[in-house]
């Protein structure tokens, strides 16, 4: 299930596509499925192993030109610290972070840093933990958020804006999603966050999954319905404002896979 709308975020094939703090990787799927060129991101180094397997896989399994769709680009995983990215300057046509700022506690040079490996004219889309189901989770439960590597902050609409303006972005748009998820993580947080094994617990979590794998009408239109009021993630759009005179650093050399192809360098 994908948090980002990848018609605002515009994504082309040919394209390459920053899936910062990927997680299993369902954005950087996407984008290959799309044919853009992919690199997938994390700190969590076991869990790109599977990432890599998976971004192999999509492009194997429709090799062939589709008459319904682009063919699939490439894509590759990449160990990375969000507050250094191993990349070039604008080496970037689109990135994601899902999820991700939330957790850094120097959140603004992550920002940064996204806006140094995007082009001018770049788009990133950013999400995070609405504000007011977010607020609801740590009311309920100190464990939610207070874990190593939890979240360390929630943010306001403002807030984030503001700081992407300051690290170089324009906002242009914005809407909320997952709003089914919210009251599944408002019963975890009731009941306790490591209470998986309760009934009420599991049988929300099977309606997630089904909603998840078969996208039936029923949970869709709910969820769409929803979400101006309950979705549990901000996603915000901005694009790339050209960098201020002396800011711009020369292009440098290509991102390069692991196999030696290059993704491509100094933006267009």
């Amino acid at each position: 299930m994908l948090t980002v709308d990848y018609e605002r975020l515009g994504v082309r094939p040919g394209e390459r596509v920053l899936d910062l703090g990927c997680g299993a990787g369902r954005h950087a799927y996407e984008a290959v499925r799309r044919g853009a060129t992919a690199i997938a991101v994390d700190v969590d180094q076991p869990g790109l192993v599977a990432v890599s397997a998976m971004l192999a896989a999509v492009a194997a399994d429709h090799a062939a030109p589709s008459a319904t769709g682009p063919t699939p680009g490439s894509g590759w995983p990449a160990a990375g610290d969000a507050l250094s990215l191993p990349f070039p300057d604008a080496c970037f046509d689109r990135a994601i972070a899902a999820e991700v700022l939330e957790h850094i506690p120097e959140d603004t040079v992550a920002m940064e840093e996204l806006a140094r490996v995007v082009r001018p004219g770049g788009v990133l889309a950013v999400t995070v933990p609405r504000f007011g189901p977010e607020l609801v989770n740590w009311a309920l439960s100190d464990a939610y958020h207070s874990v190593p590597g939890g979240h360390i902050r929630i943010y306001r609409r403002g807030q984030l804006e503001g700081r992407l303006r300051a690290a170089g972005f324009a906002p242009f748009d914005r809407h909320h999603a997952h709003a089914l998820h919210s009251p599944y993580w408002w019963l975890r947080c009731l009941v306790g966050v490591d209470r998986d094994d309760l009934a009420l617990v599991r049988a929300y979590h099977r309606v997630l999954v089904w909603d998840i794998e078969k996208a039936p009408l029923l949970t869709r239109r709910a969820d769409w319905a929803l979400n101006p009021l309950l979705g549990k993630s901000l996603v915000v759009y901005a694009v790339r404002l050209p960098a201020r005179a002396g800011k711009q650093a020369a292009p440098t050399a290509p991102v390069r896979a692991p196999g030696g192809s290059a993704v491509g360098g100094g933006g267009r």
